[in-house]
C-alpha cells in the first residue's frame, strides 16, 4: 500500500471485529511512527499500546461509570473554542448528520445518540487501543507534534492492513484510564485510539467528505494567486 493509497483509505471506523492484532504488529508500526517530526525533535509524545486483559479492564470501569450516570472527569483541555465559528461549526453539524444519519438516528433522538456515543468506551470493540499524553507544560507547538504522530500511527496501522479511530473521548474518563495505566505525573491525556480489523458488514462505514481544495488551500505561483484547483 503506498502514502496515497493510506491516505485516502484511512477513515474514522466505528465498528471493528474482534479478530486478534498481533503484538510484532503493533510493535512495528509504533517503531517505524517514532520517525514523525516533532520541533527540536522532542518528541512529546507519550504512548501506551492496551491490549487483552488491561484493555477489558479499562472498558468494563467505563462501562460501569457510564451505567451509573458518573460524571465525567473535569476536563483537562478544551477540545473546541467555546464561540465555534463558520465554517468549523458548520462543518461539525455536517459531521454529525451524516454521522448519525447513517445509524437511522434522528436528530432530535438524544437518548440514541447517547447511546451511539457510549461505543467510543467500548473501542468500538476494537481489541486493541492506543493512548496518547502529553506532558502539561507544553504548548500549542508541542500539540501539533502530538498530532502528527498520531497520523503517521495511523498511516502506518493501514499499511498494515488495520483501522483506527482516534477518540478524545477518552480524555472524558482520563482518571480511569490513569488507574490501569499508571502514568507518571503531570501528563495529560490527549486522547484514545480504537485499534482493529474493520466490521465490513457495519453500518455507517462511508467516510465524512472533506470541504472542497479552494476552501483551504490557496496557491500562490507567481502566475496570479488563486484558491483551490484553480477551476479554468
Amino acid at each position: 500500500m503506498d502514502v496515497y493509497e493510506a491516505v485516502t483509505s484511512r477513515r474514522a471506523v466505528r465498528e471493528f471485529t474482534d479478530r486478534h492484532v498481533p503484538r510484532e504488529v503493533l510493535e512495528r508500526a509504533v517503531a517505524a511512527a517514532a520517525w514523525a517530526p516533532s520541533a527540536s525533535n522532542l518528541q512529546p509524545w507519550h504512548a501506551y499500546v492496551v491490549t487483552g486483559r488491561p484493555l477489558a479492564e479499562l472498558k468494563k470501569c467505563a462501562g460501569e461509570r457510564l451505567a451509573s450516570s458518573d460524571p465525567w472527569d473535569e476536563p483537562e483541555y478544551e477540545q473546541y473554542p467555546p464561540d465555534l465559528k463558520s465554517p468549523y461549526r458548520e462543518r461539525r453539524s455536517a459531521f454529525g448528520e451524516q454521522r448519525y444519519g447513517a445509524l437511522g438516528i434522528a436528530r432530535e433522538d438524544l437518548e440514541a445518540r447517547q447511546r451511539a456515543a457510549s461505543a467510543n468506551w467500548d473501542c468500538f470493540g476494537a481489541p486493541a487501543a492506543l493512548f496518547c499524553y502529553i506532558d502539561r507544560d507544553m504548548g500549542p507547538a508541542q500539540w501539533s507534534d502530538v498530532g502528527m504522530y498520531l497520523q503517521t500511527v495511523m498511516l502506518l496501522l493501514r499499511a498494515e492492513g488495520l483501522h483506527s479511530c482516534a477518540q478524545m473521548a477518552w480524555a472524558k474518563y482520563h482518571r480511569s484510564v490513569a488507574q490501569v495505566l499508571s502514568p507518571p505525573d503531570g501528563l495529560i491525556l490527549f486522547c484514545g485510539m480504537s485499534i482493529g480489523f474493520a466490521d465490513a458488514a457495519g453500518v455507517g462505514a462511508a467516510r465524512t467528505g472533506r470541504a472542497p481544495l479552494e476552501e483551504t488551500v490557496t496557491f500562490v505561483d507567481g502566475c496570479g494567486a488563486s484558491a483551490g484547483a484553480m477551476n479554468s
